[in-house]
């Protein structure tokens, strides 16, 4: 059983759901970052409120199918706050298998009683008592007019989510439907400006801290247990693993030209100025001052000297730089990412494929127009949509016979789909990218 402060600890998940849900419809890691700090709890404490609170939001969709038998039928509906209270109860009762069912009711009950009245207080107690009478509510795809709608129940996803998700990754796809509900993967990029692979690794085991190398990308490390943030003396900077990809597919060299198209804070051109050894030049374009801030201080904190930046549309930026080596991390839907962002979910919408196409296929033009000949070009978004990845590619190279595909290393083979790399979200806690390499005839 958890020990932990029980009623602090759900008193800042109930206050997350309702900052998210609410009308400012903050992020759910923003939130608990204000709401943990100004509770004041230890670190056992903010681990439970984190899970219940993220894990609840996630699994809103599920959880309001298991509570629909006990409150469809209701005339008035719960008013918003209970609605959130009752649901996490419920996700104590279903998945947090470390929690009495008896003390999960009991303070549910209590946090009802703070944030309601004595009637809503009873009504969430009755709800939740005769759930635990009744056992576990299984989803039977019997019972639903598609398999999609039934996935999206299964795993707490909008139904048009699953249907991507099925389109992409076909016999994975439910693997990646309940990865997106696990913890993601924490993974480490070492800057080899500053340490190489191997110290890090060492330091990492004295600290008990367990890390594995990448078999994909050479300077990421895996890490299997403990949590690290980034280290102050810029050694190493938190990254997925699949986000390092595009760079390790690039294959950028000491003394080349590198071109970098909305860099965002630069955890890539920090990845692709180590490639070179801080040899070369890389010309890095951001359109967003905030992020232009970030960057330029992760270039300094990780030793990076040779990379500028330019503040400004990449369609029309830095149009006089020809570079041997382009890389548009393009601005996409990011349902690649869902699985590290709770409320990602509920907040993206069908349509966001087909907007952000246009912008994609404009970027992806222009990063090709300053492709030198010889060149490589990678295209890279964090989307499952096929409409922000393979489309997008099939139409540049429709018009543009100057490029083709590039061969793929052998190691991307288990990623390797129609000569692009297709990394399913949620499997192995990866986030899903899609990444193809272009090349220019010389």
């Amino acid at each position: 059983m958890i020990a932990v402060d029980k009623l602090a600890s759900r008193d800042v998940a109930f206050h997350v759901v309702r900052d998210v849900f609410g009308p400012d419809a903050r992020t759910a890691q923003a939130a608990f970052d204000v709401r943990a700090r100004k509770a004041g709890l230890d670190a056992r404490d903010r681990a439970f409120a984190a899970e219940l609170a993220y894990g609840s939001i996630k699994q809103r969709r599920f959880i309001d199918w298991m509570l629909q038998p006990y409150l469809g039928g209701r005339d008035k509906p719960l008013t918003a706050a209970i609605a959130d209270v009752v649901r996490l109860g419920v996700y104590q009762l279903r998945f947090m298998s470390g929690v009495d069912d008896h003390a999960a009711v009991s303070e549910t009950v209590n946090l009802a009683w703070r944030h309601g009245h004595k009637g809503t207080a009873g009504l969430v107690n009755a709800v939740l008592r005769r759930m635990l009478a009744d056992g576990p509510r299984e989803v039977d795809a019997a019972t639903f007019k598609s398999r999609n709608d039934y996935l999206g129940v299964a795993f707490s996803v909008p139904t048009w989510v699953a249907a991507q998700f099925t389109a992409a990754y076909d016999g994975q796809s439910e693997a990646a439907l309940a990865g997106v509900n696990a913890a993601p993967q924490h993974a480490l990029r070492v800057n080899a400006l500053r340490t190489d692979v191997a110290v890090v690794r060492d330091e990492l085991i004295e600290r008990g801290v367990s890390a594995v190398p990448s078999p994909f990308v050479a300077e990421t490390l895996l890490v299997s247990s403990g949590t690290l943030g980034d280290d102050e003396g810029g050694r190493w900077t938190v990254q997925g693993e699949a986000a390092a990809m595009p760079v390790d597919l690039l294959d950028p060299k000491p003394g080349e030209t590198v071109l970098e198209f909305c860099s965002g804070r630069g955890n890539k051109s920090a990845q692709i100025a180590a490639r070179m050894a801080g040899e070369g030049t890389i010309v890095c374009v951001e359109s967003d001052s905030r992020k232009i801030r970030a960057w330029r201080e992760l270039m300094e904190r990780s030793d990076v000297t040779n990379a500028a930046i330019v503040h400004g549309d990449a369609r029309v930026a830095a149009t006089d730089v020809s570079a041997g080596a382009v890389l548009l991390d393009a601005p996409c839907s990011g349902i690649g990412v869902i699985g590290r962002h709770p409320e990602a979910r509920w907040r993206k919408t069908p349509e966001d494929g087909a907007r952000l196409a246009e912008l994609q296929l404009e970027l992806l033009r222009a990063a090709a127009a300053q492709t030198a000949p010889g060149g490589r070009l990678v295209y890279s978004v964090c989307s499952s949509d096929r409409r922000e990845g393979r489309d997008v590619v099939d139409a540049f190279l429709a018009s543009e016979s100057a490029f083709a595909r590039g061969v793929l290393p052998d190691r991307y083979a288990t990623f390797a789909q129609d000569g692009d790399v297709v990394v399913p979200p949620g499997i192995a806690g990866r986030d899903g990218f899609y990444i193809a390499l272009l090349v220019r005839a010389a």
